[in-house]
């Protein structure tokens, strides 16, 4: 959520700043809102200068022994008023803050205007894609024989879900433990195991509702909502906290399922792992101090990328266009790996600076260098997506015969197998 006073010392500014998102701030209902809140706050102001200037008075002719009856009717009269009002200025107040929850983080100056995904701007390319001597296959044909099952899925739950048989989910689960033991051993991370279903506090606490609440697998008897990523959890870890400064950074690595509706996506992508209702991730989060965050952008999304590096998986990096930058964003890398079926760079991980976007809806504060509380800021990005790994893994290196060679760094894994084999 933006700063109020933000809007409200410059808002023709954050109007221009949130038109480049593409989106638009409704200029006229925020101006509407703040109309009625100093009116509100102006009347209550008279009223209870004038109530303490009548109070003062009542005490006076009480001090004289005299008849303050009158006036004391007209104090009362104004604490009527005055409680009006202040349930008045709670309701403004109330609808000012639904209104703030609608509107998405202003873009950073570094993040390159764009009005389409086609505007995002390549930082680096790292690695070559391999050169086939036979025809290439996507992850499905590859993953098949070695135990993908996505008839067996469709019948347990329906479309854009899969189940994993065999050599391919030890393949999946290796990764995931490779993944974590990375972050953790080689770049300070904390390993976290969280909830998988969260309430509703949580998912607003980082953005998710009230701007995607349709989007979300919801159990509607108990309020709670399945984590559409583990960035909410995580994140939320420090709502309402103040954090000592010593403490800073937290970096915290979690793996979970996580479960989205994936509305607006209905047709593109149904082949297959590469967006489905369920699939597991490694989430990085970072709880930082607000003058460090860009710099920890950086780090963080070199530690993603270190995945793809000890992998051996081409991948590049691009960073996303005013248009195509997350709500709660300010700047957002995507790491794209190179899939071989489809002859295309494909999102693997997003790694985002949200400032104080996300530390204001959930009040995560820490005491700073003079003992006052301020408003951390947050960063998460995917280290990876696992089954997008996987899919990876399975295109980048398959061979002839329909087997996949186990990249080095996954071979201690799997108790030293090089290569998996259809059965």
């Amino acid at each position: 959520m933006l700063d109020v006073q933000l809007l409200r010392s410059d808002l023709a500014g954050v109007a221009r700043r949130i038109a480049d998102r593409g989106a638009t701030l409704d200029v006229a209902a925020f101006e509407a809102l703040e109309a009625q809140r100093k009116a509100v706050q102006t009347e209550t102001q008279e009223l209870q200068a004038r109530r303490n200037q009548l109070s003062k008075q009542v005490g006076q002719l009480k001090a004289r022994g005299e008849d303050a009856s009158q006036l004391m009717a007209q104090v009362n009269a104004q604490a009527d008023r005055l409680s009006a009002l202040e349930r008045q200025l709670v309701n403004i107040q109330d609808r000012l803050n639904d209104f703030l929850m609608g509107v998405p983080n202003v873009p950073h100056d570094s993040v390159p205007a764009g009005k389409s995904p086609e505007d995002n701007r390549e930082v680096r390319k790292v690695g070559t894609p391999r050169k086939f001597d036979f025809v290439v296959k996507d992850h499905v044909d590859v993953g098949v024989p070695l135990g993908l099952d996505f008839d067996a899925a469709a019948r347990i739950s329906g479309a854009r879900f899969v189940l994993m048989r065999g050599q391919a989910a030890w393949l999946h689960r290796a990764l995931t433990q490779f993944m974590l033991d990375v972050q953790t051993r080689e770049h300070g991370y904390t390993e976290v195991y969280a909830p998988y279903l969260v309430n509703a506090d949580s998912m607003r606490g980082t953005g998710q509702f009230p701007k995607f609440e349709d989007e979300q697998f919801a159990v509607v008897a108990d309020a709670l909502y399945l984590i559409p990523t583990a960035e909410v959890p995580v994140t939320n870890i420090v709502r309402d906290e103040i954090i000592p400064l010593a403490q800073l950074p937290l970096k915290f690595v979690c793996h979970t399922p996580c479960f989205r509706r994936e509305a607006g996506s209905y047709g593109k992508d149904t082949r297959g792992m590469v967006r489905n209702h369920q699939f597991d991730k490694v989430e990085l989060v970072q709880i930082v101090h607000p003058q460090k965050s860009y710099e920890v952008l950086e780090e963080l999304t070199a530690h993603a990328e270190a995945i793809l590096k000890k992998l051996e998986l081409p991948y590049r990096t691009v960073v996303l266009c005013t248009a195509d930058v997350g709500f709660a964003a300010s700047k957002t890398y995507d790491i794209e790996v190179w899939v071989p079926g489809q002859s295309a760079y494909r999102e693997i991980s997003s790694c985002s600076n949200f400032e104080s976007f996300q530390a204001r809806r959930m009040q995560a504060r820490f005491r700073n260098e003079k003992g006052k509380t301020e408003l951390v800021h947050t960063l998460n990005g995917s280290g990876l997506a696992v089954g997008r790994t996987l899919v990876a893994v399975l295109e980048n290196y398959q061979n002839r015969d329909g087997s996949v060679t186990v990249p080095d760094a996954l071979r201690s894994y799997m108790d030293g197998t090089s290569v998996i084999k259809p059965r």
